[in-house]
């Protein structure tokens, strides 16, 4: 984007619904469940993935303890656990972030 118009795309910067980070940890099947399920999602919403190991921060480890997978959308917890096709779906065609 070019730099001095990237003010009116907002989400040029992250994707059209910001960042979304996976929380996870090593072993964990539930993550990789949900790992698949984003990538598959990122293509038609537009979103920057990436993802944490909890166990190599022990603030992250306090935070999310044995609730991973941990879903973050913009710097908020938005799913754990077994995560949701449906409702992580809807999330995104609502267009919240």
């Amino acid at each position: 984007m070019i730099g001095w118009l990237s003010w009116l795309w907002p989400w040029s910067r992250k994707g059209r619904h910001g960042e979304v980070i996976l929380f996870t940890r090593m072993g964990c099947h539930l993550c990789e469940e949900a790992w698949e399920m984003l990538e598959g999602m990122q293509g038609r919403y537009g979103f920057v993935l990436r993802s944490q190991d909890v166990d190599t921060n022990p603030e992250w480890v306090r935070e999310h303890g044995e609730r991973v997978p941990v879903v973050v959308i913009n710097g908020k917890v938005r799913f754990w656990g077994r995560i949701n096709r449906v409702l992580l779906q809807r999330h995104f065609q609502a267009g919240a972030g």
